[in-house]
């Protein structure tokens, strides 16, 4: 692989070659990850358009490098091949053959007809790890299906998933399935390169954004299959959001032997807790909206930090509800250094959140600013001495 300098050599996917055909999130996330901590991500796309997030959210003054193709690309080498021509073909053929990992996020069969689909890259090279990320899996009733966040967020009971039947249904705004499924296809890239190591041989991995939603919810499932009960923790008697004067706060009563007890001490009311309507878990289940209403009008008549205060002097597990903006720009965050700042572009300064993941022997960095499109064609195609069939 091309090296990025001897602080690449240190860290733990160093030597690693990742043939990227992905778009949009689930696969990019999962590659940039890789690439963060070593590998060589050569990103595949098409002339052009390159990966649809480099154009789907429409105009911005940095074009095909906006945000949000920024956000999810760091790392990564970009090249164009012309996938209908001998050459173009050849040229991806011989990438795979150096490949440690092959990723694709396409739905199933399409990477078959352009002939590199699971079989054919095995008898490519055998060691080969093949990493697929789909919507519902590679075959079933649904395989053939468009898949998206939002569908697996309506398909897997989440989005039906809300702390009260009144509240409207909707959309989390957040890409929950991408992500998760995401990092899901890391961890199977990561398992499957660790048995190539024992065996020499590469296998097929699989992840879907169907199955990593049902997995993620694992304990509410499980209720219901074992004792076809449900579990929701938003609707937890003395859990909740909360207006205040000049905000909001969460709430979360649990985890302790009595925590209405507590909860009443810090609001100076009552102990509700030694009244037998609310004296257990059951009967505040039952009472939940006489709790929660008296919750809603003492937190109304004191700013934000005051109850912060009073909850945490309890030990009430508490926090403020903070928009993106304020989270960003909060203390831990930048303690965290959760914030990478790159070479700036085009179209202004790259701020860009970095990897959760924190390595005390290979702290991530941006080695690669998130590439034009087909920037590294000719670099590429000189190391695999195809510099023709790559012009």
């Amino acid at each position: 692989m091309k090296a990025d300098g001897d602080d690449c050599a240190a860290l733990p996917l160093s030597g690693v070659r990742v043939i990227d055909f992905t778009q949009v999130m689930l696969g990019p996330c999962c590659t940039q990850m890789l690439g963060d901590y070593g590998a060589d991500v050569i990103k595949i796309e098409r002339e052009g358009q390159g990966d649809i997030s480099r154009w789907s959210i429409g105009e911005d003054p940095d074009g095909l490098n906006n945000p949000v193709f920024c956000s999810l690309n760091r790392n990564k080498r970009s090249a164009t091949f012309n996938l209908k021509t001998g050459a173009g073909r050849e040229a991806i053929a011989t990438l795979v053959r150096t490949a440690d990992v092959v990723v694709n996020n396409f739905r199933p069969g399409v990477m078959e007809r352009l002939g590199f689909g699971y079989e054919d890259v095995k008898k490519m090279n055998r060691r080969a790890v093949y990493a697929v990320g789909t919507g519902f899996g590679l075959d079933g009733p649904y395989a053939h299906k468009g898949g998206q966040d939002i569908l697996a967020q309506a398909l897997t009971g989440v989005m039906q998933r809300r702390a009260d039947p009144s509240i409207p249904l909707n959309i989390y705004p957040t890409a929950l399935a991408d992500y998760s499924a995401g990092m899901h296809l890391v961890q199977g890239i990561l398992l499957a390169l660790l048995h190539r190591e024992k065996t020499g041989e590469g296998q097929l991995v699989s992840v879907s954004l169907f199955n990593s939603m049902l997995s993620m919810q694992m304990q509410e499932a499980a209720m219901r299959l074992m004792r076809d009960k449900d579990l929701n923790w938003a609707a937890m008697p003395l859990t909740g959001v909360f207006v205040t004067e000049d905000g909001a706060i969460v709430m979360v009563g649990a985890f302790k032997e009595n925590p209405l007890r507590e909860i009443c001490k810090a609001l100076e009311v009552e102990d509700l807790s030694a009244r037998p309507e609310y004296a257990d878990l059951a009967a505040q289940r039952e009472r939940r909206e006489e709790l929660q209403s008296l919750f809603r009008e003492k937190f109304a008549k004191g700013t934000t930090e005051h109850w912060i205060s009073r909850l945490e002097g309890v030990d009430i597990l508490c926090a403020p509800v903070l928009d993106l903006e304020q989270a960003l720009e909060n203390p831990q965050t930048k303690h965290n250094r959760m914030i990478m700042e790159l070479d700036p572009t085009a179209g202004g300064p790259v701020k860009l959140v970095g990897s959760p993941i924190e390595m005390s022997a290979a702290p991530v960095r941006a080695r690669l600013g998130p590439p034009r499109l087909g920037e590294h064609t000719r670099e590429i195609g000189r190391e695999l001495g195809l510099i023709e069939a790559a012009e």
